[in-house]
Order: structure tokens, then sequence, then C-alpha cells
């Protein structure tokens, strides 16, 4: 496999997590699984950023959802994993646990 055929780690953290979340989701929805299940607590415009560039390659798509007062209408972007992206995700996974299985971290002299 060349470059580019295994997604980024930040993009699999995005990925994977609105993958989870199962059902479209808003940035700041995946922004807040990102900070729950993984401690980071980075910068929404990378999340967004993020989402432009798994979009751009097919792996997500978005929708604009409805306008609302609370937002001062305007309206929320929606996200949902796309099946190039389900592909990716378990291409990426697949690579990793392939990885790991080679690891022994017994034999690993500690400092």
């Amino acid at each position: 496999m060349g470059k580019g055929e295994y997604l980024g780690e930040f993009e699999l953290v995005v990925l994977m997590s609105l993958a989870r979340l199962e059902r479209d989701a808003y940035g700041m929805d995946i922004y807040d699984e990102i900070k729950k299940e993984t401690g980071r607590d980075v910068a929404i415009p990378t999340v967004y950023v993020t989402l432009a560039r798994l979009e751009k390659k097919g792996y997500v798509a978005s929708k604009m959802g409805e306008s609302t007062a609370e937002r001062g209408g305007k309206a929320k972007k929606y996200y949902r994993v796309e099946p190039d992206g389900v592909v990716a995700l378990k291409r990426s996974i697949a690579m990793l646990g392939r990885l790991a299985e080679g690891v022994r971290l017994d034999r690993i002299a500690s400092s």
C-alpha cells in the first residue's frame, strides 16, 4: 500500500468518533465524543478542518440542518460516515492490529 492508503492519526480519531455516534452528528457532538473518549482537548476548528478533509476524500458527507432561533437563525451542519469511510476505518484498524500483534513490550528495555 502506498502513502495515503491509511488514515492519519487525527483523521482516525475524528472518523471513529463520528462512527461511534451512529447517527448524523454536529461538529460539537464529534468534539465532545473525542474529548470524552480520548481526554484530548483539541481546538474545535481542528475538528472542522479534519471533517472537511475527510469529506473531500469521500469518507464523510455533510448536510445542513434547519436554522434555529437559539443559533441566531444559523443552521447546523451535520456529518455522517460514508461507505468509503467505513472501508478506510476497517483498513486502518486492521493495519494497526497487524502491527500490534508483532509488538513485544516485555522485550523492550525500560529506561
